[in-house]
């Protein structure tokens, strides 16, 4: 691990970026009347793994509530797993796509399950 000086130069927050953004492209296809409800829902959600990784990483001088936040990203990439099963469903997202998407964020809730598991590897003394 190499010295990280931001929370953009977590691996975690970068997959998570990335994955948010192939959400955000993917999600300009779904159908309009989707517009304020699957569509909103799944970029909201892949945008909050973002979110709390960097709140998250702000809060490390305090151990419970750099964990707490990461629990908030781990349940967003959850919440997101649902949201991207639903587009696959209703066919808005193919079979590839959608298993592409859904193991990445199994990835970035292992990343995020690792630090939670050890935040004293993150947290500032």
């Amino acid at each position: 691990m190499g010295r990280i000086r931001h929370f953009r130069d977590l691996d975690v927050y970068q997959l998570a970026m990335r994955a948010a953004m192939d959400i955000y492209m993917m999600s300009k296809t779904f159908p309009a009347e989707e517009r304020y409800s699957l569509t909103d829902q799944i970029r909201r959600s892949s945008r909050s793994v973002c979110a709390n990784i960097a709140e998250a990483w702000r809060k490390r001088r305090y151990p419970k509530a750099f964990v707490s936040k990461l629990s908030d990203a781990e349940a967003e990439a959850a919440e997101t797993q649902v949201w991207i099963e639903f587009t696959y469903k209703c066919g808005y997202l193919r079979e590839d796509q959608a298993k592409a998407l859904d193991e990445s964020y199994e990835n970035i809730q292992g990343k995020i399950v690792n630090m939670i598991k050890q935040p004293e590897k993150w947290t500032i003394n």
